[in-house]
């Protein structure tokens, strides 16, 4: 048997990639189908290129994944399919492959069907363990199931069990936490779960434009020029928590406060369920990390049903080594908020 193992290895953060969160989940997956017997096919994507880019090339995992899972792992490049197909097909049993960057191909993108089947003829059974792209419709997260049997992996599984949990089931009070740069990919999450959330906690350029719409002076500081009249009407309701002190460089607002730290590690404590997305500020600055780093440490606390997601909030929890005390920790950022603010998730309906 050949299984086609749709992994996420778009690592940007971390410098350290064998100890990054995403690089972690493909070992666990694909340690859960190797027994011996069974050819594994390790699909995967980095960056967004527009051709063939060296710097983006998935062969650096190689080592990677041999150090981790003990023994040889084939390179196949993908420049030809059926020539990689052939390898695979005329190796022993127990053979690991890992395929090159699946976006170099063209037709990934536009989840073309030629080169869907092209992929699919690469196995027997795809197992997709990438939730962090259950929002897009590419060839090898979409296009592959259409050709062969298909299912969810054991990461995609949980990710989905947990946020479909806190949609339908939450525990209360339900604290919603929401950070980072723009607004605009938060609006959904609020929309969504605004009737069943008790507080929703807002930092970094998403307070800052709730501030901006409420007529306070803000600076340069940074805020969704685009959101602002939403912000106005949403900001009425008594469910959002706003910060009520700043860490400010110049007139440029970088962090919550120590009284908004307070405050929010407050309602946190009595939460039951609480999903955190974006950090308070300008975490990657020590000055300004205390905020994120007081959020990140309130939730590991809590005896509340956790679910954290987003690049650099995932960043942050790895660095205080709180991914124990989190029940979810999620592998996808854009594919968290597009499920909990209930848009269609192609890679998703294709499996059920």
């Amino acid at each position: 048997m050949t299984y086609l193992f749709a992994t996420n290895l778009d690592i940007k953060y971390d410098k350290d990639e064998s100890t990054s969160l995403r690089f972690v989940t493909s070992i666990k997956g694909v340690k859960s189908l190797i027994n011996g017997r069974n050819k594994v096919v390790i699909i995967s994507h980095r960056g967004r290129p527009k051709r063939k880019n060296k710097e983006l090339s998935l062969k650096p995992f190689q080592k990677l994944f041999e150090s981790e899972l003990g023994g040889k792992i084939t390179f196949l490049d993908n420049s030809n399919l059926d020539r990689a197909k052939k390898i695979i097909k005329e190796s022993p049993n127990g053979s690991v492959f890992l395929l090159e960057n699946t976006r170099f191909l063209k037709g990934e993108k536009e989840n073309d069907s030629y080169l869907s089947k092209k992929l699919a003829s690469l196995g027997d059974i795809f197992i997709n363990d990438d939730f962090a792209t259950a929002h897009r419709k590419s060839a090898s997260n979409v296009g592959i199931s259409k050709f062969i049997p298909s299912r969810m992996g054991p990461n995609f599984k949980k990710e989905v069990y947990s946020l479909t949990k806190v949609m339908k089931t939450p525990g209360h009070p339900f604290v919603i936490i929401l950070g980072g740069a723009k607004m605009e990919d938060k609006m959904g999450v609020i929309r969504n779960l605004m009737p069943k959330t008790d507080y929703i906690l807002l930092g970094g350029g998403v307070a800052n434009t709730y501030l901006k719409a409420s007529g306070a002076n803000i600076g340069n500081s940074l805020y969704d020029k685009n959101m602002l009249n939403i912000a106005r009407k949403l900001s009425r309701s008594k469910k959002i928590v706003m910060p009520i002190d700043y860490k400010r460089d110049g007139d440029r607002i970088l962090d919550i406060g120590e009284k908004t730290i307070r405050t929010y590690s407050n309602i946190i404590k009595r939460a039951k369920t609480v999903i955190w997305g974006g950090p308070m500020g300008y975490y990657e600055n020590k000055r300004f990390a205390k905020g994120s780093y007081g959020v990140a440490k309130a939730i590991a606390k809590t005896r509340a049903f956790s679910v954290v997601g987003g690049g650099e909030t995932t960043v942050i929890i790895n660095r205080l080594k709180l991914n124990n005390k989190i029940n979810l920790v999620s592998t996808g950022g854009g594919a968290m908020l597009g499920f909990l603010s209930g848009a269609r998730m192609p890679a998703i309906e294709v499996l059920k």
